[in-house]
């Protein structure tokens, strides 16, 4: 049996501003944009070169939701975007403007550091131990 998570929701607060920061700086491809009625999307997007899990992008409707943007994980760190060069990543992401809240540091499962979406999400930029995201 093969399993694995295809995507995870993270509430916007709109579509737009989630497609600037994810596809705009961050990289990601937008794998579907699909209106399902007035006002509701089915938003995907996708690291380059990620093939299973993907982030639902879901625009905030009601007042519970909006109290939810950037704080899904009650102030951890919610997501962890795995890469096989971390530095090249740091650098083209500190490049697009992505705010970054420690300096890089080794850690024995790889070379970390966390930044932060502009709607307050935490997330670790990661490069495992021997290089290869797993």
């Amino acid at each position: 049996m093969q399993q694995y998570l295809g995507a995870v929701t993270l509430v916007v607060p709109s579509y737009a501003e989630g497609l600037r920061f994810y596809v705009g700086s961050l990289g990601f491809t937008c794998v579907a944009d699909v209106a399902l009625s007035p006002g509701k999307r089915w938003v995907l997007v996708a690291p380059p070169g990620g093939s299973q899990t993907r982030l639902l992008l879901a625009e905030a409707s009601t007042e519970a939701q909006e109290g939810v943007i950037g704080n899904q994980a009650g102030g951890r760190v919610f997501l962890f975007l795995h890469t096989d060069d971390f530095w090249r990543d740091h650098r083209r992401f500190k490049a697009a403007g992505v705010t970054f809240l420690e300096e890089p540091r080794s850690e024995a499962y790889g070379t970390v550091a966390v930044f932060q979406d502009p709607f307050g999400n935490k997330w670790d930029l990661l490069e495992p131990a021997g290089g290869t995201p797993s």
